[in-house]
């Protein structure tokens, strides 16, 4: 319900906190507002008043941050705090820091974006102590990555929908 309420505030307000908003509201999805900011971010870059490219990088440097937070808080190693603010219990940290060591370490920082595992993922790669250069730059990558190909589908949505 709460939910809810937060995205009907977001659109009725879009216009009025345009790329502020969106680097706000992508900053908190990747840390502790349980809200995927593609809708946000969709929303922008159908308005003629916001083009596309800077919608994708502000969305790219607010959800980068939020995933570098989490990175830091992992590293920090205050279970007690995770478990707090991010509401990741220490177990599913320890498993996912299992599933990283045999998978690349910190270039699986890449996938960060994905939803339900990639704060998990930030939060165990600080806590493991990962390579901060190697997750800063998979991590900025991946979330680039991630806005491009939401802006095509929606652009590619939108032409379906009017031809």
């Amino acid at each position: 319900m709460m939910l809810l309420n937060i995205q009907d505030y977001i659109l009725q307000h879009i216009d009025t906190y345009g790329y502020l908003g969106l680097f706000v509201v992508c900053f908190l999805a990747a840390t502790i507002l349980p809200f995927s900011s593609d809708f946000l971010f969709a929303a922008l870059i159908v308005m003629p008043r916001f083009d596309p490219w800077t919608c994708i990088w502000v969305a790219t440097l607010g959800n980068w941050g939020g995933g570098m937070t989490n990175y830091f808080l992992g590293k920090l190693g205050n279970i007690e705090w995770i478990e707090k603010y991010l509401k990741i219990k220490e177990e599913k940290i320890i498993k996912m820091q299992k599933w990283i060591q045999g998978k690349g370490g910190a270039f699986l920082a890449f996938f960060s974006f994905a939803p339900f595992v990639g704060d998990v993922m930030a939060v165990a790669l600080g806590y493991m102590r990962a390579n901060v250069y190697t997750v800063t730059i998979s991590m900025l990558l991946g979330k680039f990555s991630r806005y491009v190909v939401v802006m095509y589908a929606v652009k590619y949505g939108i032409h379906l929908f009017n031809s």
